[in-house]
């Protein structure tokens, strides 16, 4: 169970309404590192999946297969919204998708499996490391790519352990075909730091599905080798891992095959 990744979520949604409440007008109409967002329409987006969780029937809804396309419906129909409502927005249903995820953390509900459309079908208890993951993303790396203060936000072990295990929970089924095509041999990865570990990638068998192992990767043919931190914005391609955030042992070009096929979503 993820009991732990709700207080790593409060953590991040306290220091998000914090920051907010530090932004000045042109910041909040600032361009993003997600393209075409603002940064109030960032903020907006992780009201609008706490709101999606706690009361689904009553949010505007875009295609069920893509989770990006569909993120886009709700946050445009608020486009038009200001600052204070989009905080407002984000404090009252953040209050209520507390509620909602701690059931989620209790049988049988935390076993129950559900379909995520392009994200793949996983434990409905996963899905508050989901938030933790999308607010440490968004915060650090989208709002941080325009607000300087927010990419210096801390980077917390609980924040980073939680982000990391819904990461390498999608990995096998957001990279699927990819990397079924790359992964030829075991491949390791060693994520350094806070929420680090060692895992070990290999499609086994004839089943064409990656899997995503912990273990030493001792025995591997290339091993790649960066921090959490750094991963969250490599492992979503909103920069490149070639720029120095992950070294590379083994077999080059099987490592940077594999790295080049990651893109969590």
């Amino acid at each position: 169970m993820t009991e732990r990744a709700l207080d790593a979520l409060r953590s991040e949604s306290d220091r998000l309404v914090e920051l907010a409440a530090t932004f000045t007008p042109a910041e909040w109409e600032a361009p993003s590192g997600c393209i075409g967002w603002r940064v109030q329409d960032v903020v907006c987006h992780m009201g609008c999946v706490f709101h999606s969780i706690s009361d689904p029937s009553t949010i505007e809804s875009g295609p069920p297969d893509d989770v990006e396309a569909a993120a886009e419906v709700p946050v445009q129909a608020r486009r038009a919204w200001t600052s204070d409502q989009v905080v407002e927005y984000y404090r009252s249903w953040a209050s209520r998708g507390f509620e909602t995820l701690a059931g989620m953390q209790q049988p049988p509900a935390a076993e129950m499996e559900v379909p995520l459309g392009n994200l793949g079908t996983h434990p409905l208890h996963l899905l508050a490391n989901a938030l933790v993951f999308d607010h440490y993303c968004h915060i650090r790396h989208d709002i941080g790519a325009t607000v300087e203060r927010a990419a210096a936000q801390p980077r917390d072990e609980e924040a980073l352990h939680e982000t990391r295990v819904w990461m390498l929970a999608g990995l096998p089924q957001m990279c699927a075909t990819q990397l079924r095509d790359v992964v030829t041999a075991p491949v390791g990865m060693v994520l350094e730091g806070p929420g680090g570990g060692s895992w070990v990638i290999e499609v086994p068998g004839d089943s064409g599905l990656c899997q995503v192992t912990l273990g030493s990767p001792t025995t591997a043919a290339a091993t790649l080798t960066s921090s959490v931190h750094d991963f969250v914005s490599w492992g979503t391609r909103r920069k490149s891992w070639r720029d120095g955030s992950v070294k590379i042992s083994g077999d080059a070009d099987l490592a940077a095959a594999v790295a080049d096929a990651i893109n969590i979503i």
